[in-house]
Parts: structure tokens; sequence; C-alpha cells
């Protein structure tokens, strides 16, 4: 059996060693007689559409392409194979390598865009907005047997926990149908939101699908005991997870897209039961994407107001960088876990543009200057409905005095330490945030810029 291993083992590393030197002779070879070699890692998870990128060998780089090789895998630096073509600056592969966007449009070259999605932010319901105002469509599709309904008491989705192969097992939002949320649906104070239809693919258009055929999703909010709510799960292995924080992290990509959309307008109906303009009452409108108030007079009705829609608070969090280029600023709240650090944030106050409240935010907390300011991407947060800015900053000083009302500790750590925190299972200097948060992926960006290329 190990000289069998051995055999694969030595495979492989003939084939990523023929992709790097840029043997398409032998690559061909080996790929005709073993085509599930194609994604195959080695050092640093470097494939060997990575290695050829990285190399400049353009006949390679083709040839794996044409063969359905996935150009998407990232090394342990995060890097796809675009990237490391980039850097090296090999233009004629960086054009074959160039990244697409969530519809599968190519992204031209030189338009700076990151593709990166993160967690929260996958969109698998087509959210269907035009639908919002037709009372008799929705009021049909909430009678659909087929349609879907979320349960949520006090902003939590009831799950099942389904057996896996890790020790927890996966956790799973509990889909209902009407049959089993049609009392709930009766009563006045039950919060009922419309998210749309399923996507059957991510790049797939409504435009010439019959959204009639396709399952409507909804998302009940309701004060009852969770106890009876249960009840209408069949399975005992239903419940609400107690903490949000932790529990939700749990989800797969999919339904924590969903989850997203869902919470967020759940707390925005949760704190918005009164008119913020004159205090009256409110009615929802809209499939649940509008509160409108009750009093004739109030000046809410007349214009548009934001009062009248879910709110997204925006905060931006970043990643500070030392001017020497190899040293980040991370910092930690006395309510983190011993050791936890992550990157500054705080919320972008009125009239103010994201790099002025990096700017701010920094020296607030830190004391730290900072410059030149990067957006790098972005992610929604639904605690209760925030999103996440992600920047890098590049510090101007170097010495830190920390706000005590805002954070705990600051501290400048090495390359190599972060390395450590996010790669290495010997026990490094600190913990850095769950790969869910942005600031988990931040982190892995900057690592990712210039090292292993």
């Amino acid at each position: 059996m190990s000289l069998q291993i051995s055999a694969k083992e030595e495979m492989v590393e003939k084939f990523l060693d023929s992709s790097a030197r840029g043997d398409l002779a032998t690559v061909t070879a080996l790929l005709s007689g073993a085509p599930s070699l194609i994604n195959r890692r080695g050092d640093n998870e470097w494939t060997a559409l990575m290695l050829a990128a990285r190399n400049g060998h353009h006949d390679v780089v083709k040839d794996l392409l044409l063969r359905g090789c996935d150009k998407s895998l990232v090394n342990s630096s995060s890097q796809t194979a675009y990237d490391i073509a980039k850097f090296w600056g090999h233009k004629h592969i960086s054009t074959l390598l160039t990244p697409v966007d969530d519809r599968g449009q190519q992204i031209p070259p030189g338009f700076e865009l990151r593709t990166q999605e993160h967690y929260f932010g996958r969109e698998t319901l087509d959210r269907l907005s035009v639908k919002r105002t037709d009372t008799e469509w929705l009021e049909a599709k909430q009678k659909n047997p087929d349609s879907v309904y979320l349960l949520f008491s006090n902003l939590i989705p009831m799950v099942s926990n389904q057996p896996g192969d890790g020790e927890e097992g996966e956790t799973k939002l509990y889909l209902l149908r009407y049959e089993a949320v049609q009392d709930l649906l009766q009563k006045p104070e039950t919060v009922l939101i419309f998210l749309g239809v399923k996507r059957r693919n991510i790049s797939s258009s409504l435009t010439d699908v019959n959204v009639e055929e396709l399952p409507a999703w909804f998302a009940i909010s309701t004060d009852e005991d969770t106890a009876e709510l249960l009840k209408r799960c069949p399975e005992k292995n239903c419940c609400f997870p107690e903490k949000a924080f932790r529990d939700l992290l749990k989800l797969s990509e999919e339904d924590a897209g969903v989850v997203a959309q869902a919470r967020s307008v759940l707390a925005w109906h949760s704190r918005y039961g009164f008119c913020p303009t004159c205090g009256s009452g409110t009615k929802m409108e809209e499939g649940g994407y509008k509160r409108s108030c009750l009093n004739p007079d109030c000046r809410s009705l007349n214009g548009v107001h934001n009062t009248s829609y879910p709110r997204v608070d925006p905060v931006v969090i970043m990643l500070v960088v030392h001017p020497d280029g190899n040293h980040c600023l991370l910092g930690r709240k006395k309510i983190f876990p011993a050791g936890l650090f992550s990157c500054l944030a705080g919320f972008i106050e009125p009239g103010e543009t994201i790099e002025d409240a990096v700017r701010r935010e920094v020296d607030e907390e830190s004391s730290v200057k900072v410059g030149a300011v990067q957006y790098v991407s972005c992610q929604p947060w639904p605690m209760p409905s925030n999103l996440m800015i992600g920047c890098l900053a590049v510090a101007t000083s170097t010495d830190i005095r920390v706000d005590k009302n805002e954070i705990e500790e600051a501290r400048w750590f090495s390359r190599q330490e972060m390395i450590d925190a996010l790669y290495r299972k010997a026990a490094p200097v600190l913990t850095v945030p769950p790969r869910q948060t942005i600031a988990h992926q931040l982190i892995k960006h900057w690592i990712g810029v210039s090292s292993n290329l």
C-alpha cells in the first residue's frame, strides 16, 4: 500500500514540476492518463496552474484551462493563479486568467476589482424586488404549498443539526411550508417578509424564467414561546441557537447569505414599530421592506424618507500596515477571548468619507496616524444590520496610545506572526478572528499581497 501511495505522490510531483518548467508534452501525457491530477496541490497549496503562471508558461496555462482546471483556487497565502501572474508581470497569462464576476462575466484587465466572497455575502436568492408591491402575487405565493418559510424567534432562526463528519455535525436552516405556519400568518403581531425566489444557479437570470414556477421564500418573526414553536418541527434535532454571534457562523455559505437578509430586515422591524418622525404607529408594506406612518398628517408620507425603509449601518474595518510594510496593527477589546486580536473598526459618521472614517477611527482608538487608504472588499454583518467596509491603511506614525474606553490593547504584529496565527499548528503569539469574519480575510489578503510569490 505504501508503494502505491508513493507512486501517486511521485506522479503528482512530476506533474507539478513539469508545469513549473513549462514541459507541455509531459503535462499533456500525464493528464491523458490521470485527469484527476489537474487540480492537485503541492507545497504551500500551489497547483500546476499557479506554477505555470508564476514562470510565464503561456502554453501550459492555456492547456490547463482548456482541460477545465479550477482557476479560482487559492494557495496557502490566499493567491489565485491570476494574482501570481499579475504580480510577476506576465500580462499575456493574466489576460487568460482574468477573473469573472458572480454572473460569469469577465472583468476587463486593468479594472481593479477584488472578487472575494465573504460569509453572509452569498446571494442564493433573487430578491425579486419588483414583486414587493404586487399584493395579489405575494398573497398567492404565501398560500402556495411549495413556498418556503424560515421561522425566527428573538431574531434567531430555527435550525436543524444534521450528523456530519465533524464532532458537531452540520447546522442547517430548517425550512417550513405554508401548512406549518398558517396559523401564525393570521396573527397581527407576526412579522412576515418576502425574501425572494431561489436561483437555479449562481449565474442564472430570471429574465427568461417563469417566476410562478419558482418557490417563494419568506421569513417569519414571532414572539410565541420557543418550546411551542419547536413542536412545528417533527424532527428532534431542531432548535433556536442560544448565541447568535457564535452559532450563526456554523451555517453553510448559502444559508448564511439568506440569514443576513432576513435577520437584518426583521431586526429593523423590531426597532421601528413607531414612526421616527412623529411617534405614531406604523404598518408594513412592500413585502416587509417599508413601514408607513399611520398618521395621515405625518411629513414622512410626503416624498422619500429613509425612515420608511430598512436601514444599513456602514462600518469601516481596517488593517493598518506599518510604514515598513512588514507589520500590522491589531487591537483587542475586554470582551474578547484571551489572546484574540482583531482589526480596528468603527461606524462611519454622517457626511464622512470611507477614507476619513478610517483615519479618524484609527487615531481615536490607537493614536496612530494613517495616510493612504485602499478599499478591499465588504461584508454584510446582520448583528443587527451592518455593512463592514474592509480597507487597508498605511500608517504614517507608529507610537500607540490606546483609548481605554474603546479598546484594551493594541500592538504591532509581524507578517510572520500573522502567518503563524493563520496557518501554523504550533502555539502562536495571538489568536485571529474566525474565517467567517472580514477581519480574518483582510489579514489573509495582506499576507498574500507579496508573500510566497
